[in-house]
């Protein structure tokens, strides 16, 4: 989405002692080549040595579809002492000092999910290690302290972590997200704050051959002293630093990170730069964000977004450590399955890169198994003294069984564990373990018979596959508080509601190694964007020296996951250009092209495909896929319905017409806005903020016309709340815009749905549906179907519904009901469809019809039923268009194989006999969950069970009850009670706002 452009404690001080990080296969002969220096996140020289030589007798092959995860041994526990004394003031406790299980600070995504970490022999006593400990790695999380810039201000500071969360951990501000604190906080992102930290090693330091200061990230302009010493710079967020400290580290040292604001250096760079503008320059008015974002290598959306606040943090926002090491270290292992099409054999494709610090040659041997694909690969290895790159190719025997990694609803997610075992010279041993998940994935791009313009799908282990999710946000404007935990619940939140799949858009993060992690376990494809959206980007060469570190770091990082399907190079960037969108002059606009072709074709591009050769990359999205490239990489009209994905947004128009919507190839934006509950907004508000017109309510509407285009659209069909108690009818007007959403997306998905395998008019074969958007970043109105926290909106149980697996949808053309079945089954199945007529003064049905047997396609939309509305109604006891509704399921013998859909004749506001139903409702336990059994007088229209800050989810909610009876089940998060939610219960059902 991207139009306008717009914290918590953690562990406290340890520093970490792990023993050798050493890695790498193959048998070296090669060729020096300048490439990117991976280990240290910074362009350099390296020698690629890589050519493995299997030895005789290694063992068999075998090849299986699943990624690897991590696994290591965890390590005897030494003192690493902070020091104290770093001036006045609280400072955080002291820590243990860990030795520990694996890499220091590496991270080795595999393909599937892998982070191999290292399994460590026992370690010497602290002190001199000798060559078989290999390397020491040292955490520096805690003795952190910040300061501000004329050091009026010293505090404690948690690493990971930014300076609005140590304010807030010390109680010096409120909770940023607050009322109106996003503005009243803008002093913390002005002011150039410091970190300090002292500490001692607990050996003699100097006798190491090689140490290193990594950080796996800075957020984000800072320079770095070590000892007094300037060592480095950072200016990306985005990736790794390595820093070498041989020459300056001592027993005992000081270490400052001295941060520029990100607001002030984005401006200065942006005065600095010599060529054309390169705009926006500022974000609209209405986001209270700040400018020049596109100058600064940092979450665009931290300067604001039109669903987002302002806050610019400063700080050490990923782990910080300190690593030792003789003779030779392992900088990075990663990973990919490959599969050849034509031998129709799986193979394995690893990826280590060793700082060798011995003046001699390192010899010995790499062993590579994955057991239960029978497969062991011993390799002769001999590396030389420098930056080495080893790469090897492991083959699976073709006779073994692989298993595939398979989306959510379409197959298990299997994966294989696989070690990595290096055995060097002088004792040292080097195992990594993970798992490693098989699959392959192709972005099918090919002619349609009857149609101008090819496909646009993804063909996943040879499967062309629907893609059914939303859009993914950062979680948190302050990251430190994303835990795995939060993700878990998210991410847990999407399969509940079928989908598979989520767009990681390019104005946020790259999400850290949990979600990745967890998209694999649970099946969900991700859909990676780089981190550029919604602007023009410089094309100094500065810029793309940076960008080019940041893309091969977070490929390497990033490529051993299955769930990732697709690198995307921007979001919306070639559609602004296309269209003009900032109004440059005409006469400069072949010169913003030829920017966006160097920083996204000629840099980010060969980077990706020099990284990684499995996935599909794009441009941009929307763009037109292999019709751009054909058009010089920015197309005409890169948001055409023939070609490529498309993003769409249309408030005016009303949303319950289906024939607004594109008949697109892939539709990855779409979407409505509404607020989020009463209980969420509470937390964040006080009294005088609850009405829709209040300051608080405009000021956390960052989207221009937001609030009224919600109720415009809302009074298409609804009648608007109105009432003496203003309370109230803020709190119906929330209720209400969530129905609003819930049924505005609700339309649009189950129309893309049934477009998957039709061609009118030239248009269709729908293969994508993507709405913005997942989640929220704050307390405020958006398009988020989770709100800040995770508790679900209306829309998310209405995507439960309109993204299962076979699902019947109903729709009018030309006064004819129309009934089609959509199936993302890989088989046919046999269904009938029960289609009943329900009058809005009764609980009893009209008229109920069911079908003989009908076939539902595999992977298709079929079309099952169709007649005349007034032929419908006629024979139903004479039904009119405003008194009756219609639903409809299919089953299988007795079984309900879809959810229970309906469709409405009129707009609600001009329903007939619509009674106010008096819903009761008894709570009783059942095991992990509660069961609430609820009784109504009267059909009751979208019936929404509210218990307010209670955690958990209902089975279903925001449904239409046409029968006297049903039982929901509540799923709580945390522990709660039966008097808990009796207390918390809120039922509303449409007529109780009017």
């Amino acid at each position: 989405m991207g139009r306008c452009p717009a914290a918590a404690a953690r562990p406290v001080p340890a520093c970490a002692l792990r023993a050798p990080q050493e890695e790498g296969p193959g048998s070296l002969h090669a060729a020096p080549q300048v490439a990117l220096d991976f280990a240290s996140g910074l362009v350099g020289l390296r020698t690629v040595t890589a050519v493995a030589s299997a030895s005789p007798g290694a063992g068999t092959d075998t090849a299986d579809p699943r990624p690897l995860r991590p696994r290591g041994a965890e390590g005897h526990q030494t003192a690493c002492p902070t020091l104290a004394g770093l001036g006045a003031g609280l400072r955080p406790g002291r820590g243990g000092c860990h030795r520990g299980p694996g890499v220091s600070g590496m991270r080795f995504p595999l393909l599937p999910l892998l982070q191999l970490l290292l399994l460590l022999p026992p370690l010497p006593a602290p002190g001199r290690a000798g060559p078989t400990a290999g390397a020491w790695h040292c955490s520096l999380r805690g003795g952190w302290r910040v300061r501000n810039g004329n050091g009026s201000l010293e505090l404690p500071a948690a690493v990971p972590g930014c300076v609005h969360g140590a304010l807030l951990q010390r109680g010096l501000v409120q909770d940023p997200y607050y009322r109106f604190n996003d503005l009243d906080y803008r002093w913390i992102s002005l002011d150039n704050w410091t970190y300090s930290n002292e500490f001692q090693f607990p050996f003699d330091i100097s006798k190491w051959q090689k140490v290193n200061l990594i950080f796996e990230g800075v957020d984000t302009v800072a320079e770095i002293f070590f000892n007094n010493v300037s060592i480095g710079k950072t200016d990306n967020m985005f990736h790794r630093y390595s820093f070498d400290i041989t020459t300056v580290a001592r027993d005992v040292n000081s270490l400052e990170l001295r941060f520029q604001s990100a607001v002030l250096y984005a401006t200065q760079q942006s005065k600095a730069h010599a060529g054309l503008p390169v705009p926006p320059a500022c974000p609209p008015p209405q986001q209270n964000g700040e400018c020049h974002v596109n100058f600064i290598r940092k979450e665009q959306c931290s300067f604001s977004w039109d669903w987002g606040p302002s806050f610019p943090t400063q700080g050490i926002w990923r782990d910080v450590s300190i690593e030792a090491f003789d003779v030779c270290h392992l900088s990075h292992i990663t990973f990919v399955p490959v599969y050849d099409n034509t031998a129709q054999v799986w193979s394995v494709e690893i990826e280590s890169a060793f700082n060798v610090v011995s003046s001699k040659p390192v010899g010995g041997q790499v062993v590579v198994a994955i057991p239960k694909l029978q497969t062991q690969r011993t390799y002769s290895l001999e590396l030389q003294p420098g930056e080495r790159i080893v790469e090897l190719s492991v083959k699976i025997n073709k006779n073994i069984t692989v298993e595939a990694w398979w989306p959510h609803g379409h197959g298990d997610q299997t994966g294989y564990n696989m070690t990595v075992l290096f055995e060097l010279d002088g004792g040292l041993h080097i195992e990594k373990s993970g798992k490693i998940y098989f699959r392959t994935v192709e972005l099918v791009e090919e002619p349609i018979q009857g149609s101008l313009g090819l496909s646009f799908y993804f063909r996943i282990n040879g499967y062309p596959i629907f893609l059914k999710g939303s859009n993914w946000i950062p979680a948190d404007a302050f990251q430190e508080r994303v835990t795995p935990d939060m993700l878990r619940l998210l991410l847990q939140s999407v399969v509940d509601a079928n989908m598979n799949a989520l767009r990681v858009w390019g104005g946020g993060i790259y999400e850290q190694d949990a979600f990745y992690e967890l998209c694999d376990e649970l099946g969900v494809m991700v859909w990676q964007d780089f981190m550029f959206a919604s602007a023009l980007y410089p094309a100094d060469q500065d810029f793309l020296d940076s960008v080019r570190a940041e893309v091969a770091y977070q490929v390497r990082r990033l490529k051993p996951h299955p769930s990732v399907i697709l690198w995307s190079g921007n979001n919306e960037n070639e559609g602004l250009l296309a269209m003009n969108w900032f109004q440059v002059p005409l006469s400069d606009l072949e010169t913003y092209i030829k920017d966006y072709v160097t920083l996204y074709v000629a840099n980010i591009r060969e980077v990706v495909l020099a990284g990684d050769k499995t996935r599909p990359f794009v441009p941009s999205s929307p763009s037109n896929g292999v019709e751009t490239v054909a058009e010089g990489w920015v197309a005409k009209h890169p948001n055409s319905n023939q070609y490529g994905d498309v993003h769409f947004y249309d408030y005016d128009s009303d949303c319950w017409n289906w024939t607004i919507f594109p008949k697109a190839r892939f539709v990855s934006e779409y979407g409505y806005q509404s607020w989020p509950s009463f209980s969420t907004l509470e937390k964040v508000s006080v009294k005088e903020d609850w009405s829709y017109n209040s300051t608080f309510a405009c000021h956390r509407q960052h989207h221009l016309d937001g609030n009224e285009e919600m109720l415009r659209q809302a009074a298409l069909h609804f009648r608007l709340p109105q009432g003496p108690d203003p309370v109230r009818t803020f709190r119906d007007s929330l209720y209400l815009t969530q129905v609003m959403q819930a049924q505005c997306i609700k339309t649009e998905t189950e129309f893309y749905r049934r477009s998957r395998s039709e061609i009118v008019a030239g248009e269709g074969h729908t293969m994508g549906a993507l709405y913005w958007q997942l989640n929220d970043i704050w307390p405020a109105p958006s398009w988020a179907s989770l709100e800040y926290g995770g508790k679900w909106k209306m829309l998310h149980y209405f995507a439960q519904h309109f993204f299962d697996p076979l699902l019947p949808v109903g729709f009018e053309d030309e006064d004819v009901f129309y009934i089609h079945g959509v199936s993302d089954l890989h088989e046919h199945r046999n269904v009938t469809l029960t289609l009943m007529v329900h009058s809005w003064r009764s609980l009893q049905p009209t008229c109920t019809q069911a079908t003989e047997p009908l076939v539902m396609k595999a992977g298709a939309a079929t079309h099952l039923y169709s007649e005349p509305v007034a032929r419908l109604l006629s024979r139903c006891g004479n039904c009119t268009r405003q008194g009756c509704v219609l639903s409809f399921h299919l089953s299988a013998g007795h079984e309900l194989v879809s959810p229970v859909n309906y469709h409405f004749l009129s707009s609600l506001k001009d329903a007939e006999g619509l009674l106010k139903a008096h819903i009761t409702v008894t709570i009783s336990q059942r095991g992990d969950t509660f069961a609430f059994d609820l009784e109504t007088s009267a059909v009751a229209p979208f019936v929404w069970l509210d218990v307010g800050s209670v955690p958990g989810r209902f089975s279903d909610n925001g449904f239409l009850m046409t029968e006297k009876t049903r039982t929901v089940l509540f799923h709580p998060w945390a522990p709660t009670s039966k008097s808990d939610l009796e207390q918390s219960l809120r039922v509303t059902s449409l007529t109780d706002i009017y």
